[in-house]
């Protein structure tokens, strides 16, 4: 992937409702990405409980794999990652 097919995407994300309170896609538009990043960074500087993220990819679907934790809901990544927990531990048995 060139620079120039990287898409950029803000997810919000609210710890204490424990779920992504917004995703914006800006494409190619690194400058509008950052200027936006930098807005909401600003908006939520003093409440440590929210994650603003940029992110950088091919797609949106990419990113729910490699930042899953952000588009799952905190008991499902839990009960995934002790499955995958188990099955590792079974599979050395």
């Amino acid at each position: 992937m060139s620079n120039d097919e990287v898409k950029h995407f803000l997810l919000i994300y609210d710890h204490h409702a424990g779920h992504l309170v917004e995703t914006l896609e800006f494409g190619t538009d690194a400058a509008a990405a950052v200027e936006s990043y930098q807005q909401v960074e600003r908006k939520f500087r003093d409440s440590a409980w929210m994650d603003i993220v940029l992110v950088g990819s091919d797609s949106l679907d990419t990113i729910r794999i490699t930042h899953a934790n952000y588009f799952t809901a905190p008991s499902a990544a839990l009960e995934d990652t002790l499955n995958r927990i188990l099955a590792a531990a079974a599979a050395t048995d």
